[in-house]
């Protein structure tokens, strides 16, 4: 198996090793001890209990968030209920567009506000250096903040992806029985789905996080096969499943399950169904850290473990349906997906994604998108 490719069962274990604050009695305060002294020695920031944390954040009083979740506003009102002595304004940011301006305006230095900030997947490398080097990892399996561990990228251990996303087969019930709904990614390719029978979307996320698994040259030359197919080219997911719904196509070869079961939700017909096909394509999400130069670091500390959180994740879950983290053990999307075979892209594949999605649109051939 590649690297970087997991099982479910080997992605719950993750989870649930994930949460030693809760499953777990405090470690001795010698192990605690020892950890902040390795992370100190690294250059890491480790403060040795949560009451410490809780009452540095107290004093701070305040808390400026930059984030990409949709659940912000009710992420808020619920964390000002926890924590009513810190005084938080959040912020949503979205679009590759504004991810690349902000990154330049964090190389001017010129963002000055923000204790927490969106480490944008798509320009990750650029973010990283600007996360505080707080050792969330080792605070994390040592009790101290309750975060699964598979939520922080291992490498750099400032770093949580709050989020996770995976994709799907959506189909017209109308158009097509589920007898006949693609079981496998292959059944794509077979004679019947030839000729504009399935939409497939100019942005190749799902595809791209099939390499983990898969690998690069086992999915290119499976996207050469789909584009062979003449699909209906798209760009747009939210735009495409209310067409899908209404009967002007019949099939989605891949789309995440989330717009999917939002789309669903607002389907007077009931027509929109899904199909979750194995391998799952799954990727991580709404990565967020602790700005370097943040007015409020350590308010920021417990903004990060309240969204990790499952009171955190259960919010995200009812305001975007199953957008929660793979990792957090009792999340929606960790029930969806159990028992079920992935390919995740992760923390260890972000740098190459954006290459990876170059390959995949041109073994499609470059196809430009209906109108």
């Amino acid at each position: 198996m590649a690297s970087g490719s997991w099982s479910f069962a080997a992605l719950i274990f993750l989870g649930w090793s994930l949460f030693p604050s809760i499953l777990f009695s405090a470690q001795p305060n010698t192990a605690i001890g020892a950890a902040k002294n390795e992370a100190e020695a690294n250059g890491f920031i480790f403060d040795a209990s949560h009451d410490e944390i809780v009452a540095k954040a107290r004093k701070e009083g305040q808390l400026r968030v930059l984030s990409s979740l949709e659940s912000l506003k009710e992420m808020r009102q619920a964390f000002v209920q926890k924590y009513p002595f810190i005084d938080v304004r959040v912020q949503e940011t979205s679009g590759t567009d504004t991810h690349q301006r902000f990154a330049r305006e964090l190389k001017a230095g010129t963002v000055k506000e923000w204790d927490v900030i969106n480490a944008s997947s798509d320009f990750y490398s650029e973010f990283t250096p600007f996360i505080k080097r707080f050792d969330v990892l080792g605070m994390a399996k040592n009790g101290i903040l309750g975060i699964p561990v598979g939520m922080i990228d291992p490498n750099n251990r400032k770093v949580v992806a709050v989020t996770s996303q995976f994709a799907v087969v959506a189909y017209n019930k109308t158009l097509i029985s589920a007898e006949k709904v693609p079981n496998k990614w292959d059944d794509f390719l077979n004679p019947e789905f030839k000729g504009r029978k399935f939409v497939v979307d100019l942005r190749p996320h799902p595809y791209t996080a099939m390499v983990p698994l898969m690998g690069l040259d086992w999915v290119l030359q499976y996207c050469r096969k789909l584009a062979a197919q003449d699909p209906v080219w798209f760009r747009g997911q939210a735009r495409v499943l209310p067409s899908i719904a209404n009967g002007e196509y019949m099939l989605h070869a891949g789309i995440n399950y989330h717009f999917t079961l939002s789309a669903m939700k607002k389907d007077p017909t009931g027509n929109l169904q899904f199909r979750i096909v194995e391998p799952v394509p799954l990727s991580l999400v709404d990565t967020e850290g602790v700005f370097t130069n943040a007015p409020h670091p350590y308010a920021a500390l417990l903004w990060l473990e309240f969204e990790a959180s499952p009171q955190g994740q259960e919010i995200i879950d009812k305001v975007v349906p199953l957008k929660s983290s793979v990792y957090s053990p009792d999340s929606a999307v960790a029930k969806a997906l159990r028992g079920k075979k992935t390919s995740v892209l992760n923390w260890d594949h972000f740098s190459m994604k954006e290459k990876w999605a170059g390959q995949v649109i041109e073994a499609f051939g470059f196809p430009k998108a209906s109108q």
